[in-house]
């Protein structure tokens, strides 16, 4: 196991060895997966958007017992008992709160008051100074290379402008990186950006520590640099995933073509949530609200987590769809988490020393 190396601004704010996150992926950030993160250095999220309250409750729980290190919790703000999950996280003592979709202040202030750390993720510098001037206490910004829902600026652009837009607008609060990241190579360039960490989804899903089906990680490793598509057709904003042929067949398929599966789909997401069509409902308007979906696009979004769950839980490729970074173009192995978190710490100290004997 190696020692600590790195002391960045959120090793010291979270207490983990080591600035790397492994994010919150649905259906694939579950207690094996993030224990072992968090037993290798690093900082293990638990997506929790596809798990009921109890099943959540039931996986914080897990995560505890299996390690006494620290990790987090990755929430929808917009969720219709948003303020419960988070009363759940004050409860058993989670350190990391992070969210898709920024919370309101006065929940940011109440996880704060607790002690929890508040991580939103955002897309644009604009935002960033807004969830800064909110209280946040970091914030993770991905790139258009990461997989899953993302944007269409890369991370070496947008993290150098949002780095800017922060101490411009003098908040001095950590910055976490994501999209495109494997390596240590890559911990070391988002360092010298001005990061305090990196965020990796995919490469995480491809270790012996996700409990992703093995065929399906064959899959995502047979794939190369230009095997991935973004694509709006699934939920109704813009969504990287592998070229399989269902993605393929989605991609290419009409409107009308694509309303038969997304009400069953509709059907199946409310069966495996326990959700209620009332809450359904409720979820469904705070989406048009807050990200601005038409009625359709809100009906898409309902496809997204059964057809995650047939492929990432299920195995049945040709049945789902695979959320991936561009970076599946680039891996070819499957350590454990702590194998990964050695060699990107320790290659990412010996690129930075590289480095600094060019100063002269």
């Amino acid at each position: 196991m190696t020692p600590q190396l790195l002391t960045t601004p959120f090793t010291e704010l979270v207490g983990v060895r080591h600035p790397v996150v492994q994010t919150g992926m649905g259906w694939v950030s579950g207690p094996r997966l993030v224990s072992g993160t968090a037993r290798a250095g690093g900082l293990g999220i638990l997506a929790s958007a596809t798990m009921t309250f109890d099943e959540l409750d039931r996986a914080i729980r897990e995560v505890k017992n299996r390690t006494d290190q620290p990790f987090g919790v990755n929430l929808r703000a917009d969720a219709g008992d948003a303020a419960q999950r988070c009363d759940l996280l004050i409860e058993h003592g989670v350190r990391v709160a992070s969210f898709a979709l920024a919370p309101k202040p006065e929940l940011i202030a109440k996880l704060k008051d607790h002690g929890i750390v508040v991580m939103p993720s955002i897309g644009a510098a604009k935002h960033a100074v807004k969830v800064a001037g909110w209280g946040a206490d970091a914030v993770m910004v991905q790139g258009g290379e990461g997989g899953g829902h993302t944007g269409a600026v890369p991370t070496t652009l947008l993290l150098p402008t949002v780095l800017d837009a922060l101490r411009g607008a003098g908040a001095d609060i950590p910055v976490v990186a994501a999209g495109g990241f494997f390596d240590g190579r890559g911990l070391a360039a988002a360092l010298s950006y001005g990061a305090a960490a990196v965020g990796m989804g995919t490469r995480f899903l491809l270790t012996q520590d996700s409990a992703v089906p093995d065929a399906v990680k064959q899959l995502y490793l047979d794939t190369d640099l230009t095997g991935t598509v973004v694509t709006s057709k699934v939920d109704g904003m813009p969504h990287r995933m592998l070229r399989t042929p269902l993605v393929e067949s989605v991609v290419e398929g009409s409107s009308l073509r694509r309303l038969g599966p997304t009400v069953r789909r509709t059907l199946e997401f409310k069966k495996d949530s326990g959700l209620s069509w009332r809450q359904l409902a409720v979820d469904g308007r705070a989406l048009r609200k807050t990200q601005g979906r038409t009625l359709a696009q809100t009906a898409l979004a309902a496809n997204t987590p059964t057809l995650l769950k047939a492929g990432l839980v299920e195995g049945d490729t040709s049945a789902g769809i695979l959320a991936s970074g561009q970076v599946v173009g680039v891996i070819d192995d499957l350590p454990t988490c702590e194998e990964l978190l050695d060699r990107i710490v320790t290659g990412a100290v010996e690129e930075l020393r590289r480095a600094g004997s060019y100063v002269g």
